[in-house]
């Protein structure tokens, strides 16, 4: 993104990796409860906070035993977005080192807060997919790395409705209901993410013992989710352990 500046496909891939990202937030003080403190650097322009996409390049920059939060940069962005402070990315330890205005975390939010519509469709027929631009593909195939245990598979597939409209449609195998969606989220993600102007996907959950999930497999390109690992992201106790209850700054 900073060797191209007038890209705005390398812009909007950034944003991206900088929400799905787990960021180490550095603090002024340990954490009490649910409630955090961070370090705040002063500029003329604006105030930021202090983040690093390792533990290593936060020691590197603290110089000592320094309190931290492990947090998503979305999670971080959505605690920032009304306080008007930014992100100061790797200061000083790492090429990537930048400062992330707030008016851009204010654009982040907005994104990634844009919920996808619900309809109800009958399909007709599904066949290959066709015509799609590899960096939606590419984008997509990231996107469902970070979606781990949430479905078993995904297929995409060309789709022909009923009234004769034809579209794309992404169709998770056994997602978890409760998380469904969160996939149809993720998926409007990497299709915002990846630039395609007025672009749509459709998004569909099927069962594996559905015959529709048969006429997928044989039609579409299949995606497989990561297995479900171990959770030690976070340890419950910690702020952010639980994504429905960010931590509140103080």
């Amino acid at each position: 993104m900073s060797a191209s500046p007038d890209d705005d496909g390398a812009r909007l891939r950034f944003f991206e990796r900088l929400a799905d990202a787990e960021l180490f937030l550095l603090l002024e003080k340990e954490p009490e409860g649910e409630r955090i403190a961070p370090e705040i650097f002063e500029t003329s322009d604006a105030s930021f906070v202090l983040v690093f996409d390792t533990e290593e390049r936060l020691s590197q920059f603290v110089g000592r035993v320094a309190p931290y939060a492990a947090l998503s940069g979305r999670i971080i962005a959505t605690m920032l977005a009304d306080q008007g402070i930014g992100l100061a990315l790797n200061p000083e330890v790492a090429p990537s080192s930048m400062l992330v205005p707030p008016e851009a975390l204010g654009w982040l939010v907005n994104t990634l807060t844009h919920a996808p519509d619900q309809v109800e469709a009958k399909v007709e027929a599904f066949t290959a997919p066709a015509g799609l631009p590899e960096v939606l593909v590419t984008a997509l195939d990231a996107k469902l790395a970070t979606t781990g245990g949430l479905a078993k598979m995904a297929y995409l597939v060309g789709v022909t409705y009923e009234n004769g409209a034809r579209s794309h449609m992404l169709g998770f195998v056994d997602a978890i209901e409760a998380a469904q969606g969160a996939l149809a989220k993720a998926v409007n993600e990497a299709l915002t993410f990846s630039g395609i102007e007025a672009g749509a996907l459709d998004v569909g959950f099927f069962s594996a013992n559905d015959p529709v999930a048969a006429q997928l497999a044989r039609a579409g390109l299949r995606f497989d989710l990561p297995e479900p690992e171990t959770l030690q992201e976070y340890n419950p106790v910690k702020p952010g352990s639980d994504p429905s209850k960010p931590p509140i700054l103080k």
